[in-house]
This record gives C-alpha cells, sequence and structure tokens, in this order.
C-alpha cells in the first residue's frame, strides 16, 4: 500500500479504539480516541491569544496529534501496568513510524508537536495536558447523566482532583463541578 494511504488508514484506526477508561467501565458506546482528539481541538478554539498568551492555532494542533501514537499502540492507561518509560518508548517508536509515512516536512511537525505534548515543553502543551484531564471528566459527567447514575464514575474527578495548572481550565472545572453536584442533587 502507498505510505500517504497507509498514514490515512492508521489515522483512520482512532475511530475505531475505544477509550479504555470507559470499556474497562463497561460504558455503553464509548468515545474513541478520535472523539476524543476531536473535541480537545473544538475546545482549544476557546482559547484567548491575547489574555492567556498562547498560541490557539498550536493548542488546535497538538490536540490533534497528542494521542496519534495510540493507533498502533492502542490507549494504554495504568490498568495496563506498563512501566511509563516503556509506554513512552512504545508510542515513541509508534510516532516515528506514524511520522515515516508522510512527507518528511509534516512528518517532523507531527513529531515536533507530540513530542512538546509529551515532555510538556511548552506553555501550549501544558494547556492541552489540562485540556486532556477535563475533557475525560466532562466525558465522565455526560457518560454519568446519560445513564442516570450520577456519582458511578467519581474515581474520574478523583484522578484529576487538584492537577489543572491552568486559570482557563481551573475555571471549566469550577463549572462543571458546580453543575455536576447540582445535577446529583436533583
Amino acid at each position: 500500500m502507498d505510505k500517504l494511504l497507509k498514514f490515512m488508514t492508521l489515522i483512520g484506526d482512532l475511530k475505531r479504539v475505544k477509550r479504555t477508561g470507559w470499556v474497562l467501565r463497561q460504558v455503553k458506546e464509548p468515545e474513541s480516541v478520535a472523539d476524543h482528539m476531536y473535541r480537545m481541538a473544538i475546545l482549544s478554539f476557546l482559547v484567548d491569544p491575547t489574555s492567556s498568551g498562547l498560541n490557539k492555532d498550536r493548542c488546535i494542533k497538538i490536540s490533534l496529534v497528542h494521542d496519534l501514537a495510540e493507533c498502533i499502540v492502542g490507549d494504554l492507561t495504568p490498568q495496563d501496568n506498563i512501566p511509563k518509560a516503556e509506554k513512552q518508548k512504545q508510542e515513541m517508536d509508534a510516532m516515528k513510524q506514524i511520522c515515516s509515512l508522510v512527507p518528511e516536512e509534516v512528518g517532523r511537525e507531527l513529531y515536533e508537536l507530540w513530542e512538546d505534548y509529551e515532555f510538556q515543553r511548552s506553555e501550549e502543551a501544558k494547556f492541552v495536558k489540562d485540556l486532556d484531564k477535563f475533557e475525560m471528566i466532562l466525558q465522565a459527567h455526560e457518560y454519568e447523566t446519560l445513564s442516570d447514575c450520577p456519582g458511578h464514575l467519581q474515581e474520574f474527578f478523583d484522578s484529576t482532583a487538584g492537577k489543572f495548572k491552568t486559570e482557563l481550565v481551573k475555571e471549566w472545572v469550577k463549572k462543571l463541578t458546580t453543575d455536576r453536584t447540582g445535577s446529583s442533587a436533583t
């Protein structure tokens, strides 16, 4: 198969890779990795470059690339008991493979964006890391609401408590927490 078509097919696999955390908790119709990355990219549009100092386009790109390796390695979670260094190596190898399938300049950009996120080198990468966690708890809240089981995915909220670093995302977490608390009280 042509290298470019192989690339296109690989990234298409992200539409079928279900997010492991939801699968393990037997969530009905769990989101895919592509679903997750897409919403993160759209949330990145909410960045105000003037007040935040962030490059909105870079945030969008990092959001779209941060889990790209999962089309090869899958959605690895702490439950997989894979040491962080091994997970990082698997994802790095996958990214090198993915990037070898596209024109060199494109491959360099994809890899650099992924590496920025992985090693949290820029303020944009740190913001996207917060988005990654926020999107997860927003999704958990939606699943709780859809299943009419308030609080049954509390572990996802607990795993992120106190870990948000950027002001914008902290505001969103506060609003979500208030809404969630109000929803479970009714």
